[in-house]
């Protein structure tokens, strides 16, 4: 909860020379989520819990109370701030045929999709972890989940795809995306999970 609030406060940035004086704005997570800031000082505490509520911070401010900050005052305030955010992470999982390292019908079309992405992007790090269904047994699928996530990998380096980072992984059978007993041929748990940061 404490790193979401924190993220949550790098977008509530101090503002100087508005009409309210300095204050700080609530924005929403990428996800459409919100949690909640308390902004305390010699004075008191002033807790913001929802999408562009705001507070003025310093003596002028006390005892004002949350407010509501519109959408244009936000772009006009924040504008620099916002543009200056670092991109958001990009995840992508891309599906494999039943004990093998080769791409369904799907994922081949998707995958240009991806890398296209990542060149874009410029120079990112990435990290590529491969899973599996729970058909073959744990040490089986450790080693076909790092199979597929080398597959992919090279796939990446032979397009030429300049990578900052480039982290490949396997998490095997034990990070199920469908949860499944032991021995299930589970299509959606067969994957590779590519992370764009």
């Amino acid at each position: 909860m404490l790193q979401r609030t924190f993220a949550l406060l790098c977008l509530a940035l101090l503002m100087t020379g508005c009409a309210t004086g300095d204050y700080v704005v609530l924005l929403e997570s990428p996800d459409g989520t919100t949690g909640a800031v308390v902004i305390e000082d010699a004075q008191g505490q002033t807790r913001l819990d929802r999408k562009h509520q705001g507070a003025v911070i310093g003596s002028r401010g006390f005892g004002s109370g949350p407010f509501e900050v519109g959408d244009m005052r936000i772009a006009r305030d924040f504008s620099a701030a916002l543009a200056a955010q670092p991109a958001l992470p990009q995840r992508f999982q891309l599906y494999f045929k039943i004990g093998s390292v080769e791409l369904t019908e799907e994922s081949e079309q998707a995958i240009d999709q991806v890398f296209e992405t990542i060149r874009q992007r410029g120079p990112s790090a990435v990290s590529v972890i491969g899973h599996t269904d729970t058909l073959s047994g744990p040490r089986w699928n450790e080693q076909l989940g790092l199979s597929r996530a080398q597959a992919v990998a090279e796939m990446l380096r032979k397009r030429h795809i300049d990578v900052i980072d480039l982290r490949v992984s396997s998490h095997g059978e034990r990070n199920l995306l469908i949860k499944t007993r032991d021995g299930v041929s589970e299509p959606r748990n067969r994957r590779v999970e590519v992370s764009v940061r």
